[in-house]
């Protein structure tokens, strides 16, 4: 099984609010018609969910925020989710909605319904899922971010390949030079951030695929921007990214 992450700086303009790259998805999206795995795809806000996250002043702590926020939240990434499963249809793949309340109440996954997940996907369909604005109890809510559902989701079905999707190459070790690390060991790493992203933006990633590659699996990223790396890393080719040991 394959457990691929779409990051929302891939699959959206984050510099401009509520603008899909649907040219990007759809490119994303047919190139996995390559692979002959399970899949399960999560995908992150953008400049969807992000932006009204700003608005709202709403993080990934439990909190008490506004009602209207969470509505708006929620309602955003429902219109985002539909632009990623119309693109699988129109690609003729099965996608499978997913909210993540299916699986996870307050902010703990649910073992035995992420093992559903598995059987789901080994049936044709390809469960999709994404990052939300979540009740959590005690009138608080959060945000769950799509990596944080990626650790979820890895450390029970334990994938024989994590990807994450980006917008760039991979980890840089200078910003400047755009010098690729294309094995990652270091998790104490200075990575430059993006303001408008709350869920912590490439630093949260380098979190939780950290976390992933110490269950002893294999996590790589990638740039969406050139979808064949995401097959070449599938089928186990040479490809450019980072390679998280």
């Amino acid at each position: 099984m394959i457990l691929i992450k779409l990051g929302g700086s891939i699959i959206t303009n984050k510099k401009k609010p509520l603008s899909p790259r649907r040219k990007t998805i759809d490119r994303i999206i047919h190139s996995l018609k390559k692979v002959d795995e399970s899949i399960i795809v999560v995908h992150g806000g953008g400049s969807y969910g992000h932006y009204w996250s700003v608005k709202f002043d709403m993080h990934t702590k439990p909190k008490k925020y506004d009602p209207v926020g969470i509505s708006i939240i929620k309602n955003s990434m429902v219109d985002l989710n539909k632009i990623v499963l119309d693109s699988f249809l129109k690609n003729k793949l099965n996608p499978y909605c997913l909210p993540p309340t299916d699986f996870v109440m307050r902010d703990k996954p649910i073992i035995k319904k992420i093992k559903q997940i598995e059987k789901i996907a080994n049936t044709g369909l390809i469960p999709i899922t994404y990052g939300d604005a979540l009740w959590y109890g005690d009138k608080k809510s959060y945000i769950l971010s799509g990596d944080k559902i990626m650790s979820m989701i890895a450390k029970v079905l334990r994938p024989r390949l994590t990807i994450f999707v980006l917008n760039v190459d991979g980890l840089f070790s200078d910003l400047k030079t755009k010098r690729l690390i294309s094995e990652f060991k270091d998790e104490k790493i200075f990575i430059n951030q993006n303001s408008m992203d709350v869920t912590g933006g490439m630093s949260r990633k380098v979190t939780e695929a950290s976390k992933i590659s110490k269950m002893g699996l294999k996590v790589f990223f990638v740039n969406g921007n050139k979808p064949y790396r995401i097959v070449n890393a599938i089928k186990g080719k040479k490809f450019e990214g980072t390679f998280f040991r």
